[in-house]
């Protein structure tokens, strides 16, 4: 259990977030682009 808890205690999690929010800001753009030609570029 010790083991577990260490591992957990070593994980840089405000990297893990920094790597999260990119991906989510790069992924935002061609989600907008996608709406827009769904709904034929009206919002």
């Amino acid at each position: 259990m010790d083991a577990i808890a260490n591992t957990l205690g070593n994980i840089h999690w405000e990297v893990i977030f920094q790597l999260v929010s990119v991906a989510l800001i790069m992924l935002a753009g061609p989600a907008v682009i996608f709406v827009l030609a769904f709904r034929n570029g009206d919002l």
